[in-house]
């Protein structure tokens, strides 16, 4: 059993930069992709960021592809999202997955998500 632990989140201004950290224990974390997901209130929780097990491939949505970083370390066991230039409609909960299948499968051909973080909120005021 994996668990995903989130961390980094909180209350920025418009045009900040704010990275987040997902540590997961339980599994062997070169074995699995890792992405970031969030929901907004009032709506579905999508896709924001893939990235595959040897932190070569990565996949990110429309929304915030130039804006969003997402990389791993392995030797760390840790994966991160280097959110820049927030804006108030990135305001949401983060959550950390990780997949037995690709990167590719967790957010851009499927919904390919093994275990999920409990999540850490990013508020971005205007």
């Amino acid at each position: 059993q994996v668990q995903l632990v989130e961390s980094g989140g909180g209350l920025v201004q418009a045009g900040d930069s704010l990275g987040l950290s997902c540590a997961p224990s339980g599994g062997t974390f070169s074995h699995y992709a890792m992405g970031w997901f969030r929901q907004a209130p009032g709506k579905e929780r999508e896709f924001v960021a893939a990235i595959s097990r040897k932190g070569g491939i990565t996949y990110y949505a429309s929304s915030v592809k130039g804006r969003f970083t997402i990389s791993r370390d392995n030797a760390k066991n840790t994966v991160y999202l280097q959110m820049n230039r927030l804006k108030p409609e990135d305001t949401a909960v983060y959550y950390c997955a990780a997949t037995r299948n690709t990167a590719q499968s967790m957010g851009v051909i499927g919904n390919e998500v093994d275990y999920w973080g409990k999540g850490t909120l990013v508020t971005v005021s205007s």
